[in-house]
């Protein structure tokens, strides 16, 4: 046990280089619910579930992809019809997708579609639904499909 109790999570923040562009990236692609901008204009709340995620933009944009550790990540859980109409609008939309992976293993299973949003952040959407020996088609193929 801690020293502290944390009661919960008030948000998560994530650094984006233009507010109005990562608000319809996150509000009108991603389907977060757009909770209003802070005060000072150069932060915006989205909810999704039970989580707030501030959009705080930079004071000077960095750039696509930011260097650094490229295990960082956000993650968001969807439905397996979700996952497979991502992968179609990512693919259709250009939005830079870095891989698609299948894992077994580990405490997170299920299916991982990998991607950037506008600012260079690398999200992910899973699908926790995906099981091993369950079919294991490639990008393309669920793009096609």
């Amino acid at each position: 046990m801690g020293l502290l109790k944390i009661e919960g999570v008030t948000h998560w923040s994530i650094p984006v280089n233009n507010l109005e562009e990562s608000e319809k990236f996150y509000g009108d692609l991603l389907g977060l619910k757009p909770v209003g901008r802070l005060g000072n204009s150069v932060m915006s709340c989205f909810n999704v579930g039970d989580h707030n995620i501030l959009l705080c933009e930079r004071e000077r944009p960095v750039d696509n992809p930011p260097e650094g550790d490229h295990r960082v990540h956000h993650s968001f859980t969807v439905s397996p019809e979700t996952f497979v109409q991502a992968c179609k609008v990512f693919h259709e939309k250009k939005i830079p997708i870095v891989e698609l992976t299948y894992r077994a293993k580990g405490y997170f299973t299920g299916r991982e579609l990998y991607f950037f949003d506008p600012s260079g952040n690398r999200l992910e959407l899973r699908d926790p639904t995906w099981k091993p020996g369950m079919p294991e088609p490639a990008l393309e193929e669920i793009v096609r499909s």
